[in-house]
């Protein structure tokens, strides 16, 4: 979640949104996304809305009070959108989501429970540093209904850590996700490839690392240098090389080969699982156009076409909450071609496809030269009617994007 806020209509206070919009609701799956916009820490690549607690004043949304903000606004959510499906997947991230106390998360998820209800099965996903995270919190989220924790380990290389800015020692890696499973949750772990100073036998190591904890998932993100932070400034002055594209190419087939041959399957072009019942199903909802309502400082939110964002700094959106207004700072509805360009840029991206009937006839027509060129799946495209990339169609996958929808 980027910490610049895109620009947009105004947002109405009370929230309220289009008839047309609430009428989606109970078409797909819903979700919910709770942002926890605190950081022991901030790392130099990260541009997200995050803040450290020398940052912020002892008034607002503070390490301490956030849960009571974040199911204030939970209940706004409520009194917006009316009657609901029971939310499928809630998503906790942040920031540091651990560093608020596990009874607090849990709070936050019994305020989910309480304005919208929960499906049978449903997914509750934790974000989690390795040096945050305890055998008890771990359990306390077990108990309070969490199912799943994705742990940001990045890398297992000491020296890549450090120009990451990342502050957790690699062996606390393999605590937490222990922690984790003993808890009985699910466990995801995060890297991070094409870090400055990153050889590929570190590369090789970090995934050879991560396999051996045996997650049920695993993600894996090319390093980009954002404007604005930190790592931007290193490479603008010289400090730091760049990120190459070459480099992460090569990460990224090696990162496929060796998840692939230790049973992961990709089903989305950076994630990786061990069954289909492990997939991150929250993210799943983004890709596959969903509704979700996103809680917290410069959380992101859609519902049926329209799309808004909070105000970003905690103390702004406690007040804008306390006062009984919502948080919201802009929106936008969302036009046919502006959903149409989403749900190809989206849908290609997962192993399944995009089914080619959903394209319009300029998209359909570039199959045949996107097949020609090895980006998309000859196969799949006859068998199963849909646009499936190859792994060098993952590679280049905004190139068959703007293919797909008749651009050069």
């Amino acid at each position: 979640m980027p910490s610049t806020l895109p620009e947009g209509d105004p947002a109405p206070p009370d929230g309220r949104l289009p008839a047309s919009a609430l009428d989606t609701l109970r078409d797909r799956p819903f979700g919910v996304y709770l942002h926890v916009p605190f950081c022991s820490v901030r790392c130099g690549y990260c541009d997200f809305n995050t803040y450290t607690l020398t940052e912020l004043g002892a008034d607002g949304a503070s390490v301490s009070t956030f849960a009571d903000a974040a199911v204030r606004e939970l209940r706004f959510a409520g009194e917006v959108l009316g009657a609901t499906p029971p939310v499928e997947t809630v998503f906790v991230g942040g920031g540091t989501p651990t560093m608020l106390a596990a009874d607090d998360l849990v709070r936050m998820l019994d305020g989910v429970r309480e304005v919208f209800g929960l499906a049978p099965g449903a997914e509750v996903t934790t974000e989690a540093n390795p040096d945050s995270v305890t055998p008890e919190g771990l359990q306390r989220l077990a108990e309070g209904g969490f199912t799943r924790v994705s742990v940001g380990m990045q890398s297992a290389v000491p020296h890549v850590l450090k120009v990451l800015e990342r502050t957790h020692q690699p062996a606390n890696v393999a605590l937490a996700v222990e922690a984790a499973r003993a808890a009985g949750l699910q466990t995801s772990v995060d890297l991070i490839y094409g870090t400055p100073g990153e050889s590929l036998d570190d590369w090789r190591t970090s995934l050879e690392a991560a396999i051996a904890l045996e997650p049920d998932h695993v993600s894996a993100y090319a390093l980009v240098v954002e404007e604005g932070t930190k790592l931007a400034a290193q490479v603008r002055r010289g400090q730091v090389p760049a990120p190459e594209d070459d480099d992460e190419a090569t990460k990224y087939e090696l990162a496929d080969e060796l998840l692939a041959a230790a049973g992961y399957d990709w089903y989305e072009v950076s994630n990786w699982a061990t069954s289909p019942a492990a997939r991150c199903r929250h993210n799943e909802g983004y890709w596959d156009d969903g509704s979700w309502w996103g809680v917290g400082p410069g959380a992101h939110s859609h519902v049926g076409g329209v799309r808004w964002w909070n105000v970003k700094h905690p103390n702004a959106y406690a007040a804008r909450l306390a006062s009984g207004a919502s948080p919201a700072a802009g929106r936008e509805t969302l036009t046919d071609e502006q959903r149409y360009d989403e749900r190809v840029l989206l849908g290609v991206r997962l192993s399944r496809g995009l089914p080619l009937a959903d394209l319009r006839p300029e998209g359909r027509q570039a199959v045949a030269g996107l097949i020609a060129d090895g980006l998309l799946d000859g196969p799949a495209a006859v068998r199963g009617s849909a646009a499936v990339l190859t792994r060098r169609g993952r590679l280049l996958a905004d190139t068959v994007v703007r293919r797909l929808l008749g651009l050069r």
